[in-house]
């Protein structure tokens, strides 16, 4: 519109200077060139356009069909969005080969007995898999830990601590000793972790079994995780009490994995490294990509735990309130306490002053520690009430 108006004028005054020419040409130009200085030097309306504009991008997917995740917040097309995850138990020994844990978009970690610890990786998108595993066998609490996900739980048999949970009829759960589609190979010098499935094995046995591709009623509409706005990240800086965070290292707690997470300033992530009994110290890799495990939240879950047996089984309190924790972003880290209140309940995560924290997009790790534990952020020990 402006630039209109300004041709406008541009075109009147050479009509003066055809038709005028006993005037001075002074008195014809010089409104032209206020006019045009008027008009289009206005910076103060630039800038409030532009910042309305990066607002607004925020919320425009970068290709049709796109939606935000409910797992990670990260734009994904609307049919893996609306398709149920699955969680996936996985070997985390000197003896394991992990295929595809890179791309899980939230993981899990706990201790089994022996201390050794056992992983459960949660895929949003999954259906263009070749290999997956090794898959290992279920223990109960990571059930619960699946449930509010509403995922199908893959696995590979467990012991009789399960059967309660693992034969409810709501437990959809796709197990490598009842399935055809799982195989074993030949090619990780064990006999124990070298089970693995693909995204074909996992659709027949799903098809096989009636489940439902589709969240089931009542839990479509469950928003998991509190995100902050990708373009407002959330810092921590709002938090008087919170502390520096380059290093977390859980080997305290997890003597036998010892794994730690180091900032990387560069890519805003934590890289995940660990170095299993026997061997050398190294980053946490994907054997199918080659890639480093990274993440851009880490949540720390203080729990209350019995030993079962002389073996060492464990139970761990799924179910909890006001039992705290940690939270790790960006460097920075604050205290936090978690609930859980039913099997398909959310994990809510909360600061000191009863607010919801609000993660960052990307992927997530969630450290479940024993009740007591402690474990180090910079060199510095940390517990559970600290």
């Amino acid at each position: 519109m402006k630039r209109l108006q300004v041709l406008s004028l541009v075109a009147l005054s050479s009509t003066l200077l055809l038709f005028g020419c006993g005037k001075e040409k002074e008195t014809v130009v010089e409104p032209v060139v206020e006019q045009v200085i008027d008009d289009i030097v206005e910076p103060d309306d630039v800038e409030d356009e532009t910042e309305d504009d990066q607002a607004a991008d925020e919320d425009v997917p970068p290709e049709e069909g796109m939606v935000r995740s409910r797992i990670t917040n990260e734009w994904v097309d609307e049919e893996v969005n609306n398709t149920r995850p699955i969680t996936v138990m996985i070997p985390n020994t000197k003896t394991a080969s992990q295929y595809g844990i890179s791309n899980a978009d939230v993981l899990y970690e706990c201790n089994v007995e022996g201390s050794i610890t056992r992983l459960m990786a949660l895929f949003q998108d999954w259906r263009d898999y070749d290999r997956i595993g090794n898959v290992r066998s279920c223990r109960d609490y990571y059930i619960y830990w699946s449930f509010e996900w509403d995922a199908f739980y893959v696995h590979f048999g467990g012991p009789f601590y399960i059967d309660d949970v693992i034969n409810r009829p709501d437990t959809e759960d796709i197990d490598g000793l009842s399935s055809s589609n799982f195989w074993r190979a030949d090619d990780t010098n064990n006999s124990t972790d070298n089970a693995y499935v693909d995204t074909k094995g996992l659709l027949a046995d799903i098809n096989k079994l009636g489940y439902d591709l589709e969240y089931r009623e009542g839990y479509s509409d469950e928003q998991h995780y509190k995100f902050a706005p990708s373009g407002e990240p959330n810092t921590l800086e709002q938090y008087s009490d919170a502390i520096t965070a380059n290093k977390i290292d859980m080997s305290p707690t997890y003597p036998v994995t010892n794994c730690y997470f180091v900032y990387n300033a560069e890519t805003g992530l934590y890289d995940r490294f660990q170095h299993l009994s026997g061997e050398a110290d190294g980053p946490h890799i994907d054997k199918a990509n080659g890639k480093q495990l990274a993440f851009k939240n880490i949540l720390i879950q203080n729990t209350y735990y019995e030993v079962r047996d002389e073996k060492g089984y464990l139970a761990f309190q799924c179910h909890d309130t006001t039992r705290d924790g940690w939270f790790f972003t960006n460097g920075r880290g604050i205290h936090v306490n978690w609930e859980k209140t039913s099997d398909y309940g959310a994990t809510r995560y909360y600061d000191d002053e009863g607010n919801e924290i609000e993660l960052n997009t990307g992927k997530t790790m969630v450290c479940i520690v024993e009740d007591g534990d402690s474990f180090l952020v910079d060199d510095a020990k940390v517990g559970p009430t600290d």
